[in-house]
């Protein structure tokens, strides 16, 4: 009797709440960007639900993933192809299509559309054309990282977002020496299969002490999110082949000031930066200076950016 009154009861508030959805304001000749779940299909919105439903077409990254998607939840509305290499095609076809007043959705395969994902030329396109973007939050596996990891705070709430590193080795070093001197945590996504390579460079950009966040296979069910210093992150993935499976999200967290009482460590570090700068780059002045202190390099090479500055 329990379970049949708790499943009425469900019944009933699911009713409610669609109702209450269905009564909102949905707007014809408008695109709507709509968030889809990065792993667990619970995790698409009831809003969103509601959009995929109503819109005339869905412009997809991936029709045959989106069509799953859309499957388990009931959705029949039909699907167009909106990839990176159609998008500018995709993109006059949506305005057509929004210019006889229908409904059109944006989706990526995970996540927010034009987010480290296909769709910014579509919604620009739109806007250009002076028809209205209305945005569906949803899934994002940034936030779902930051949430787990515990990197940041209300009192220091920044961090910033790098994308996917380069795939060679030679400009993915150099691109991580320039996000990795940020003073804040720096959130990267990385495949699996370039994910030892992208951690080696870390190690060898940041220094053995800087701290590292690995989250993969995030809302899956064999979600992990791990925080260790690099100097143990290859050892960590080696003791486990299952480690580096998966979509990963990395976080490399803020450089530790270093701070002494008396001054005298980044004294001695800025007298000795001063005088390799003279004839060094910037890069080797902290290289060279890391070496000889033993202190991390990005911390160094933050260091010299600031003193080459003045």
């Amino acid at each position: 009797m329990h379970e049949i009154s708790a499943s009425s009861g469900v019944d009933q508030t699911w009713k409610r709440l669609t109702e209450r959805v269905d009564a909102q304001h949905w707007p014809v000749a408008t695109l709507y960007v709509v968030a889809t779940p990065i792993g667990n299909l619970g995790d698409l919105s009831l809003r969103a639900w509601q959009a995929l439903s109503r819109c005339d077409v869905i412009a997809a990254e991936d029709t045959r993933s989106s069509r799953a998607l859309l499957d388990a939840w009931g959705v029949q509305t039909p699907l167009i192809a909106a990839h990176r290499h159609n998008e500018a095609q995709a993109a006059q076809a949506i305005v057509e299509r929004l210019s006889a007043g229908e409904r059109v959705a944006l989706v990526s395969d995970a996540g927010a559309p034009a987010v480290s994902d296909p769709g910014g030329r579509i919604v620009r396109a739109v806007r250009e054309a002076g028809y209205g973007v209305v945005a569906l939050p949803g899934a994002s596996a940034v936030i779902t990282a930051l949430m787990a990891s515990g990197v940041t705070s209300d009192e220091n709430p920044a961090f910033v977002f790098a994308g996917f590193p380069p795939p060679k080795t030679t400009a993915r070093q150099k691109w991580l020496r320039g996000w990795c001197a940020v003073p804040a945590p720096i959130i990267m996504f990385e495949s699996p299969h370039r994910l030892e390579a992208t951690v080696r460079d870390l190690l060898a950009v940041c220094g053995p002490a800087r701290r590292l966040t690995l989250a993969r296979e995030l809302t899956k069910r064999y979600e992990q999110v791990h925080t260790l210093a690099l100097a143990d992150a290859a050892g960590w993935l080696a003791q486990d082949a299952h480690r580096s499976q998966g979509e990963f999200v990395l976080i490399v967290h803020e450089a530790e000031q270093v701070s002494q009482e008396d001054g005298e460590v980044d004294a001695a570090a800025a007298t000795m930066l001063d005088a390799l700068l003279e004839t060094l780059s910037v890069r080797d002045a902290a290289r060279v200076a890391a070496r000889v202190t033993g202190l991390p390099r990005d911390t160094l090479y933050a260091m010299a950016l600031a003193r080459r500055g003045d």
